[in-house]
């Protein structure tokens, strides 16, 4: 009969072992990919099961958006300049590549702030929260990706090979998303305004990415445009999925490398900040 695991708390920091906070980071990370199979399972039942159209919600929005965008451009209400696909699938591409960022970014914070009184309760990786965010994540990405391609075929749209390589694109949008969630939770955790002020921020930053616009040839929009990291990540993941070359590939990895490192240290803030929201939510 296999004893139980003893966690010994002491005073000392963990950053004052680096070694031994990384690994116990990813042996909590191991540990976690049950209970965070289960939340997954809870969660996506309970979101689907108690809404009348239920699945059909992971691609509603993303769809009315584009058909907001598309009547703009052809009423004329809206100049949105060439594209080199078109239109409807540029921007049908776009605001569903949005969609799953937008999911990755916000997951974090909503499964920390719905396990409140589990957090208070129990003891438990706290990775199980930010990995069955990911898990839905790529659930609902996998449902908007089955429209999406089903409706570029129908559009007659042949991606060829590329397409191969268009998962890659997904899981940087993820990658990007969840580091830039986990970066905001503890704050978002403290102050109920953080949730509500970042989809008005990203609302805005859409429309700094080639997601309803295209490229600005020249200007100070075209500089904005360039500086947005979220740029590359969109471009690259609908060149894949549209059998184009990617032009961005160099900043695409660069973006993503970037992500990556700013994942690990937000782990790390993530980890330290818990016991103590931890214990002012208790008070």
């Amino acid at each position: 009969m296999n004893e139980p695991a003893i966690s010994v708390y002491t005073s000392d920091s963990s950053l004052s072992n680096p070694f031994k906070m990384v690994r116990e980071m990813f042996r909590d990370l191991f540990a976690s990919r049950e209970l965070a199979w289960r939340l997954t399972v809870r969660d996506i039942r309970a979101q689907y099961r108690q809404a009348f159209l239920g699945i059909l919600w992971a691609f509603i929005l993303p769809l009315a958006n584009t058909v907001t965008w598309i009547f703009l451009s052809r009423a004329g209400i809206v100049s949105v300049g060439e594209t080199v696909l078109p239109y409807p699938i540029y921007v049908f591409t776009g605001t569903m590549l949005w969609a799953i960022l937008m999911d990755a970014m916000t997951a974090p914070l909503q499964q920390t702030n719905a396990a409140r009184g589990m957090l208070a309760k129990l003891n438990f990786p706290r990775e199980a929260l930010v990995v069955s965010g990911i898990y839905q994540t790529l659930f609902n990405a996998g449902i908007k990706i089955a429209l999406l391609i089903g409706a570029l075929i129908l559009l007659g749209m042949n991606p060829g090979w590329n397409v191969l390589l268009f998962p890659l694109g997904i899981l940087s949008l993820i990658l990007v998303g969840t580091a830039i969630g986990l970066l905001i939770t503890p704050v978002g955790m403290l102050y109920t305004d953080v949730g509500r002020a970042l989809p008005l921020l990203m609302q805005f930053l859409m429309y700094l990415s080639p997601v309803v616009f295209p490229m600005p040839k020249e200007g100070w929009a075209a500089t904005l445009f360039m500086i947005n990291p979220l740029t590359p990540l969109i471009l690259t993941a609908r060149d894949w999925l549209t059998g184009f070359s990617p032009e961005f590939l160099g900043y695409f990895l660069l973006v993503n490398a970037a992500a990556l490192a700013l994942l690990l240290a937000v782990w790390v803030a993530y980890r330290l900040a818990m016991p103590i929201l931890i214990e002012r939510m208790s008070a």
